[in-house]
């Protein structure tokens, strides 16, 4: 039987349904200006300049002179324009949530989304193959919904959402739609990479750090299209309700090894920032984390990510606890008295784990721990044979958090 699902999405509200008929009869395309010069079109590239005040937003890629492209208005009624469903039909290309009663022939408009395309010409881009608006929105609606699936592991639910989203983000950038609804659909795509950065810590596939690191890419891609969707429709000093902690994940984003993950170092970034974010408690959060981490203080930075950190934030923050109990645990091992063991009942609340977890995290860093008479367990300290495990840290509960993980 058929996946049950949200109503087929409306038509736009610009277009009658004679001229949606009219146009799809005669399979109307959109061309430019022939005396211009277009590039083919890498439509995923999602520039940070894409998106400029005062201006509007030209189809991500190359284009020679964005002022003669006309506006595209798609008018494709469905998830997945009928031609591809077809052809993916005929190939066998369909994901296992397109596939009907799990024939990996037969799908159906309830089913099939549209693939993102790497390359197009945006000569030969026909308005029956880009969805407008509001069947975009119903779209991104259905895809998220899928996110609570239980039937498959959440690797494969993370690669269809992470492709179809992308195609989104295409279909939004052909059509230059910039508006408060494209903010919000953004916001929501930004959320889907940033929880699938703590979900993807706890699964076991091998080839899992390949997909951690694609999905922080289109985060980044993302977050750069989002804050200049910001900045387009800003008006005077005012900001959007969720605005100052969606910018606070670009600052986190410093916490990894790249230090300028959108191109643009951190100070010069924050000059573009508008105030009220500047002073905002999610910015003040972010920029202390950041501080704390680069000086080695992991007791100020377990403590405020404890205590401040919001879920999404604590999802980029996540990666790197392991790392900063691991350096509190070399100062700790390097810095005590050889004779005065130290209590794991204490160092338990200074990493904010369970006394469990951090037995086995001290032998995971090569580190013996021991019990005296009454039971009490320590960490023998001044050993030398700490080291980081090979296969990078272990993700650990984390006592103290405000929210449930």
């Amino acid at each position: 039987m058929e996946r049950t699902r949200r109503p087929r999405p409306r038509q736009p509200p610009n277009l009658s349904s004679s001229s949606l008929s009219s146009t799809h009869s005669r399979s109307q395309k959109f061309t430019t200006n022939p005396t211009k010069s277009v590039k083919s079109l890498d439509t995923d590239l999602d520039a940070p300049d894409r998106f400029k005040a005062g201006r509007g937003a030209q189809a991500e890629g190359d284009v020679d002179d964005s002022h003669s492209l006309p506006t595209l208005v798609g008018t494709c009624p469905l998830m997945c324009p009928e031609g591809e469903r077809a052809q993916r039909e005929r190939l066998r290309d369909l994901a296992v949530f397109e596939r009907l009663n799990g024939n990996p022939r037969k799908t159906s408009p309830g089913l099939a989304v549209k693939k993102f395309c790497r390359t197009i010409s945006i000569r030969d881009v026909q308005l029956s193959d880009v969805r407008p608006l509001p069947v975009l929105e119903d779209t991104l609606d259905y895809l998220l919904s899928l996110l609570d699936s239980t039937e498959y592991s959440f690797e494969v639910v993370h690669d269809f959402i992470f492709d179809r989203t992308r195609s989104i983000r295409q279909d939004l950038s052909m059509q230059n739609i910039i508006n408060k609804k494209a903010i919000y659909m953004y916001e929501k795509m930004v959320q889907f990479h940033v929880t699938s950065c703590h979900k993807l810590q706890s699964c076991r596939d091998p080839n899992i750090s390949s997909v951690h690191y694609l999905n922080m890419e289109q985060l980044t891609k993302a977050l750069a299209s989002l804050f200049n969707l910001y900045d387009a429709n800003r008006n005077y000093d005012s900001t959007y309700e969720h605005e100052a902690e969606f910018r606070s994940f670009y600052v986190l984003l410093h916490l990894g090894p790249n230090s300028q993950p959108m191109g643009e170092s951190l100070s010069l970034w924050f000059r573009h920032v508008p105030i009220p974010i500047i002073n905002s408690k999610e910015m003040c959060f972010a920029r202390k984390i950041l501080r704390f981490f680069r000086m080695g203080n992991y007791i100020r930075f377990l403590s405020i990510t404890a205590s401040e950190a919001s879920h999404l934030q604590y999802c980029i923050i996540e990666p790197y606890v392991s790392e900063v109990r691991g350096l509190a645990l070399s100062c700790i091992n390097n810095g005590g008295y050889k004779l005065h063991p130290y209590p794991l009942a204490h160092l338990s609340k200074l990493l904010m784990m369970k006394e469990s977890d951090l037995i086995s995290f001290c032998n995971a860093c090569g580190l013996e721990t021991c019990i005296d008479e009454v039971g009490n367990k320590f960490l023998p300290t001044k050993q030398t044979t700490f080291c980081c495990p090979k296969g990078g840290f272990q993700s650990y509960g984390f006592t103290g958090l405000e929210f449930e993980r």
